[in-house]
């Protein structure tokens, strides 16, 4: 765990490249779950014994220490450096877009990491979309760009630290790793120091999405499994 831990923190954005935890997706498929079969879940013991680590990290450490940031720190500031983030996972998404035939998408993502690292100060701000009106197109990535040719997505798969995501898309977090142009001009520490940064900014951004989630299901564990999986099947059909 503690290397995985590590070489997850040396590549920023690697997760959120496929976005493990797609919060914003989940709430629309709670109705959906009462009638689905139950879905084979061979780690589930490991599984369930990782969300409750996760949830733990969640509530005593990420969330205080992202909330006292957000005081410090503005929105609007932490939206620029959000957006910084994800501008430097432009190269995931360029090759899940070429992996999927999607070059009119490739093309809106080149275009846009272009104006965007150079008028918008490294992505901070998004002058592609504001000026030119260049809206980022649907996120692509690798787990996706193998479902979209027919690969299965295997079994879930809690990752520690990370949450939700299965035996397809866990693997290519390692790919991903390497997309990310942070460990190339920075040694482990500073690596391992944005990388944390970026998700302390991240989640104070979202504080209370994981909350609303979970406080009406019966089962915290097999809800948010079931909601990635539907994300993420929903996110392959875009």
């Amino acid at each position: 765990m503690t290397i995985l831990l590590l070489l997850l923190l040396a590549f920023p954005g690697a997760a959120r490249a496929q976005d493990a935890a797609p919060d914003d997706d989940f709430a629309s498929f709670g109705e959906e779950f009462k009638t689905e079969a139950p879905r084979p879940d061979p780690l589930r013991h490991w599984n369930r014994a990782f969300f409750h680590v996760n949830d733990k990290f969640y509530f005593w450490l990420a969330k205080p220490v992202s909330r006292a940031y957000g005081h410090v720190v503005p929105r609007p500031a932490r939206m620029a450096v959000d957006r910084g983030f994800d501008n430097m996972r432009w190269p995931v998404r360029f090759v899940g877009c070429l992996l999927q035939l999607k070059m009119g998408r490739a093309g809106q993502e080149t275009r846009r990491f272009l104006v965007n690292s150079t008028l918008g100060l490294g992505g901070l701000f998004d002058p592609a979309d504001r000026w030119f009106g260049w809206q980022a197109p649907p996120s692509e990535d690798l787990g996706q760009a193998l479902g979209r040719w027919g690969v299965g997505e295997g079994f879930p798969f809690t990752i520690p630290i990370l949450g939700p995501s299965n035996l397809r898309d866990g693997l290519m977090i390692v790919p991903s790793m390497f997309m990310s142009p942070v460990p190339y001009v920075a040694d482990l520490p500073v690596s391992m120091g944005v990388a944390s940064g970026e998700q302390m900014n991240y989640i104070s951004l979202h504080v209370g999405e994981y909350e609303s989630l979970k406080k009406d299901a019966l089962d915290p564990y097999t809800f948010v499994r079931d909601a990635y999986h539907k994300s993420r099947e929903k996110k392959i059909k875009e």
